[in-house]
């Protein structure tokens, strides 16, 4: 009469399928943190681009702006002076606030930075939910 024989065979199966069961769960996982990962590099790649290359456009656009402006003061300094410098004034105003339109526009419009992490972790859950 040895009870713990009959029951060996349920066991074991039980915890083989645990087992498997535990090694696909880790398995996915750790796709989705290498995904994350890599996504995570990209995203930093391309941060420090578009910061570095952002910086250059503004410090050129900056001498530009101020080279144009000394001519336009130039050729205008002795008929209209006044008007000029208040013509100047309200461009670089309007100037101003359509750029910063535009960046509250680009902030709030951007998308996700790690949409390939969701959409894998959107396909798993619609393959192991019935």
């Amino acid at each position: 009469m040895t009870m713990g024989t009959e029951s060996d065979p349920l066991e074991t199966g039980t915890s083989s399928s645990t087992r498997r069961l535990g090694a696909a769960f880790l398995g996915l996982l750790h796709g989705h943190v290498e995904l994350f990962g890599i996504e995570l590099q990209e995203q930093k790649a391309r941060t420090l681009s578009l910061l570095l290359f952002a910086g250059l456009a503004l410090v050129f656009a900056l001498l530009l702006i101020a080279a144009l402006s000394g001519l336009v003061l130039i050729v205008l300094w002795d008929s209209y002076r006044l008007g000029g410098i208040i013509g100047l004034c309200v461009f670089y105003g309007l100037a101003t606030l359509f750029c910063g339109l535009r960046l509250k526009a680009a902030i709030f419009d951007e998308s996700s930075p790690f949409n390939a992490t969701l959409e894998e972790l959107a396909k798993d859950r619609e393959r192991l939910l019935p």
